[in-house]
């Protein structure tokens, strides 16, 4: 790994060793950025992937084991842990790494409810006065009826625990609304927010709050947002369309309020928060809350970042955020584009040959080697090409041409990612 020392917000000097815990596509990216700052003196990933293993010393752990991760942070000798899914952070993997008295990137078991439970998170937003839909938490047939009726179609049906990006059903068929919350259980039935869905990072160390650029992400499986639900699809940066004023608008309406309602709750978010929304009519509103980076939008913000990554998230880690440098952000726009296995997000199918995927700008997400070292997919979502260009329309085409040379047996990906932005054709509805 690069040498160097990380000059921290406020001042002092030193080399850096990072733990990044997870193996998917967010933390091949997070790796990516680590090993580019100069300041971080040793990278590890745990678990990692073979795309990972190309700039970080890959380890195992179970990344839902608290001790086992805290008791990896001491052997590697971690200045600063980042906990990249969000299992890990709802099971309190941050809570024990600082309780080793090691700096780490990830909010608490208690703060990462946020993401763990959407009534929770409702309950925060209502408390907070942050604009979002309404919702019904129901745990039975009679409630989960009584609320459809009182939102009416389309149908919003969220399992209220982790789903890895899949608990989510938006319909007009009732039926299959009703399917849905019969196979969740616990679920939250809320009004449709219509309008263009933007994503937005923002770090923390509780009090100050730096956002990242907004991206969109794509959802659905197919072109033109249809099929079922995934983990993300692509996603691109910046938005050309966006209002100028928007980040301004979020920060003041939903990020400093929720902070602020989390630390009089006693439980303060440190770390990433992730502010799902819908540009409505009526203004942005919060469709959902995350506790960590978002895949496959990290991909595309990280790529536009000039700032070195260790430092900011040291910064966060360690409460000096305040006194962190402005970001700097680099010119143009970024593009991912995800392959997917057959049969996703159903039953993936794995153990496919994949051919292509060792270059710059391939991103892994689930992959793995045979005995032979052979590469072969691993997961649903395989792997995604990123392009960055001078504009919008300039990195999609470089994304799709990366995407081109990867070849993987009746893989699945959108042809349509960022092409309404290009076009210039996404609205934001007004009154």
């Amino acid at each position: 790994m690069p040498g160097g020392v990380l000059a921290s917000a406020v001042g002092r000097v030193f080399g850096v060793r990072v733990l990044v815990i997870g193996g998917g596509g967010r933390e091949h990216a997070l790796a990516l950025g680590l090993a580019a700052d100069a300041g971080v003196e040793r990278l590890v990933v745990a678990p990692g992937n073979p795309g990972i293993e190309a700039v970080a010393d890959v380890r195992d752990v179970v990344v839902t084991d608290p001790d086992a991760v805290a008791a990896l942070a001491v052997e590697t000798g971690a200045d600063l842990v980042v906990v990249g899914p969000e299992a890990p952070l709802v099971a309190g993997v941050a809570d024990a790494v600082r309780a080793k008295g090691i700096a780490c990137f990830g909010p608490s078991a208690a703060a990462a409810r946020l993401e763990g439970s959407k009534t929770f998170a409702k309950e925060v937003m209502v408390a907070a006065g942050v604009p979002t839909a309404t919702a019904y938490t129901c745990v039975d047939a009679v409630g989960v009826n009584e609320a459809l009726d009182a939102t009416g179609a389309p149908y919003v049906v969220k399992d209220d625990g982790l789903a890895a990006g899949k608990g989510v059903v938006v319909t007009d068929d009732r039926a299959a609304a009703l399917r849905h919350a019969g196979e969740c259980g616990r679920v939250v039935i809320e009004e449709y927010l219509d309008g263009p869905e933007v994503s937005l990072f923002v770090v923390t160390d509780g009090d100050t709050a730096v956002p990242l650029l907004p991206a969109q992400d794509f959802k659905r499986i197919g072109d033109g947002d249809t099929g079922p639900n995934t983990g993300g699809m692509g996603a691109y940066a910046p938005l050309p369309w966006a209002p100028a004023d928007l980040v301004d608008r979020v920060l003041a309406a939903v990020v400093t309020p929720t902070l602020a309602e989390m630390r009089r709750r006693g439980t303060p978010f440190a770390g990433l928060l992730y502010v799902g929304l819908a540009l409505t009519a009526d203004g942005p509103k919060v469709i959902e809350f995350n506790a960590r980076f978002g895949d496959p939008e990290t991909q595309v913000v990280l790529a536009q970042l000039a700032t070195p990554l260790g430092g900011l998230l040291h910064a966060a880690a360690t409460g000096t955020l305040a006194a962190h440098p402005p970001l700097r952000w680099r010119e143009g726009a970024a593009v991912t584009v995800v392959l997917a296995s057959h049969g996703y997000p159903g039953t993936a199918r794995t153990g496919d040959p994949l051919a292509g995927a060792e270059q710059p700008g391939v991103v892994h997400a689930g992959t793995r080697r045979a005995a032979d070292g052979t590469l072969l997919s691993a997961g649903g979502r395989v792997v995604c090409a990123t392009g960055t260009g001078a504009d919008l329309a300039a990195a999609r085409d470089a994304a799709y041409a990366l995407l081109g040379t990867v070849r993987l047996a009746d893989g699945q990906y959108r042809t349509d990612i960022a092409a309404a932005a290009v076009a210039g054709t996404v609205r934001v509805p007004t009154r």
